[in-house]
This record gives structure tokens, sequence and C-alpha cells, in this order.
């Protein structure tokens, strides 16, 4: 006599246990069951069986019925993520999953899981006061990571469809002037960390990516320096692929940035004292590489002694690109020096640079037509 696939079992008043056959275990060889207990009337446990039976023949894992979201992102993170990006990354998602999602819904059935669960969990994280960017970067990875449990047919609906996340304001860029620029380098030549800061304003590059110039780096007959990024991982410095491929570029440096890295490397030390830092242009005083926070900290006290608005250490990446297009450089270069996705983001990026541009350029177009006669 052929099993029932699926069953409705009256278990009192109004409650209903679902069971669904779901085969034999491989290994022990024990008949497996999907098994839901359902509160309501007759109907609605019918509607249960049948949209589970239906999500069966659709050729859905029921295994998704069976795991929680907690036990889902552990497999999704070492077989999807793990394999694919860089070990920051794949510990930067983890954290946004363990701090955000996994205490309220960690221990929720991945199938049961809501739109409106969802939904209640970004509440939760904006009356914490928690920022837009934190609850929109949160939705993104969990997004990533529903989107894959669709993909292997663990879903059939998708939980965070029509999900609501909040606007992020955009910011008020903040960014040296040219005169204020020359302040900055001044003061900060008086200190040890001048060589590094003023590398940080006329070339554009990220922290992580200044921070883990090396000497072999620097092309010194052409002038020019090329990028990789280091960070702190688990205790350890570590080298790692820049942030996008467009980001490992050759930046040209100006010549005074040349005299001062080669008056720099005539006094570095000839023997390092920590090996993360074997050949790095910038190290503390101990010889180990420099922190974004150590260096950040310096970078506040030098613009207050030099009297100057309190700006984030990022910023001196927004002042060197703001500062060049003012002079005139094209856009395509800028974008190009800050590694960019393309030169639409960087146009969008530093729009409010750009209205003076135009008044120039159509002076200049003006001057060529009617010059001569005006």
């Amino acid at each position: 006599m052929a099993r029932k696939v699926g069953q409705i079992i009256a278990r009192g008043d109004r409650r209903w246990l679902i069971r669904i056959y779901l085969g034999r275990d491989r290994e022990t060889n024990k008949r497996n069951y999907h098994n839901r207990t359902i509160h309501g009337p007759m109907r609605e446990a019918q509607a249960y069986l049948t949209k589970k039976l239906r999500e069966r023949d659709l050729g859905r894992d029921l295994e998704g019925a069976k795991i929680t979201l907690n036990e889902y992102l552990d497999r999704w993170l070492e077989t999807a993520v793990k394999p694919r990006v860089r070990e920051k990354t794949c510990q930067d998602y983890d954290g946004m999953m363990r701090r955000y999602i996994r205490p309220s819904l960690g221990e929720r059935v991945l199938a049961a899981m809501r739109p409106m669960d969802v939904q209640t969990t970004y509440q939760k994280m904006i009356e914490r006061g928690l920022s837009a960017r934190t609850v929109r970067y949160t939705h993104a990875v969990l997004k990533s990571a529903i989107r894959q449990a669709l993909q292997w047919r663990l879903l059939l609906e998708n939980p965070v469809a029509g999900v609501k996340v909040p606007q992020q304001p955009k910011g008020e860029m903040r960014s040296l002037t040219v005169e204020q620029a020359k302040t900055f380098v001044k003061a900060a030549l008086a200190t040890p960390h001048g060589p590094v800061l003023a590398v940080a304003l006329t070339t554009g590059m990220r922290p992580s990516e200044y921070l883990g110039l090396k000497w072999q780096d620097i092309d010194w007959a052409r002038q020019t320096v090329s990028v990789r990024s280091i960070r702190k991982i688990d205790g350890r410095w570590c080298f790692c692929d820049t942030k996008r491929s467009r980001s490992r570029r050759p930046i040209k440096l100006q010549r005074w940035i040349v005299l001062l890295l080669r008056e720099l490397q005539t006094r570095a030390s000839a023997h390092d004292l920590c090996p993360e830092a074997h050949d790095l242009v910038f190290r503390t005083s101990s010889g180990c590489p420099i922190s974004g926070d150590y260096l950040a900290k310096h970078f506040r006290s030098i613009l207050d002694l030099a009297g100057l608005p309190r700006i984030r250490l990022y910023d001196l990446r927004h002042s060197a690109a703001t500062i060049a297009l003012a002079a005139g450089v094209s856009p395509k270069v800028v974008s190009e020096q800050l590694g960019h996705a393309s030169t639409a983001f960087t146009l969008d990026t530093y729009a409010h640079v750009l209205p003076h541009m135009q008044d120039e350029a159509a002076a200049r177009v003006e001057a060529m037509l009617f010059g001569a006669t005006l």
C-alpha cells in the first residue's frame, strides 16, 4: 500500500497537524517528515498542505522548511560567500548578520520568514538609533543571502520582497579649500605624519591604500605609484586586493611629493622591527604598519593646531578630487586617479564643483568664437 504523501491529523479543537512525507534518510534509512501545527479552521490546514505539496511539485527542497535562518546563514557564509569574496568582506557580512539579524530572526524557520518579520527587525534597528546607512547595508547582505536560498530552491517566496528601507540622506561632503589645503600641508609637514598626509591629500588614495604603500610600488622614473591595500584581520596585518579591479591603478605623483618620499626613503631604517611592515613606506615609530584610527587621531590634532575645520581623515580623498576638478583637471582623469567604477560616478559625487567649471568653459568657448570681435 502506497504511503500517503501528506496528511491532516486533528489534534483538538481547531488544531491540526500537517504531516508531509519527505522520504527516508540516506544514512539511517528512517522516515523523514515535515510536521507543522496549524491553528484555525480546517480550510487553513488544507490550504497549508496544498501549498507545501505545490512547492514540492515545483521542485523546492523542503529542507528549507526544517532549517532555521541561523543554520542557513552559517552554510551560506561558508559555501557561497567565503570562496568568492575577500576575508574582510566575509567578516563584515558575518558581523552584520550577527549584530542585527540573528538576534531577532535567527531562530525562525527559514521557510516561515515573512516580509513583516524583516520589516519589524529594521524598524527596531531605527528605534535603536542606527543610521539609515546601517539598515540599508544590513538589508543588502540579507537580500543576497535570501537570493541564494531561492537559487538553491530552499525558498519559493522571497521574504524580503516588498520590505521598505529608509532613505539615506546625502551627507554634506566636506573638503579643504585650496587655501586651507596649503595651511594644512604646512602644519602637517612639521609633524612626523606629514609625508603620509601629504600623499593622502595629493593622490586621493583611500587610507587602506596609502597606508599599504611599499617602496617597490613607486616608479621613480615615471614618478607614479601603483596602488595596493593593507588591512588588519583577526589581529594580523595582511595585504589584500583593492576594492575593485579599477582600484589597482597607477597614480601620477606631484614632483614635490617625489622629493618628499626620496627624503623619507633615505631616512628609513635598514631594519624592520615588525615583519608585516617589511618595505612599507609609512610606519609607526616602532616600525609597524600605521592603523587608520591611529593616523586619524593625529590628523585631528593637526587640524586643531592649524585652526582648520574638523573633517574626517577620509575627506582628504574628497579634498584631492575637489581641488583637482577646481583646477580644471578632466573628470575622467580624476575618476581614474580615484579608482572609481565610472566617470559618471565621479561627476555625480562631485557635482558641487562643476557649476563654476561650466561657467569657465562657456567663457572660453565664447572667447574662441567672438573674442576677436567683442
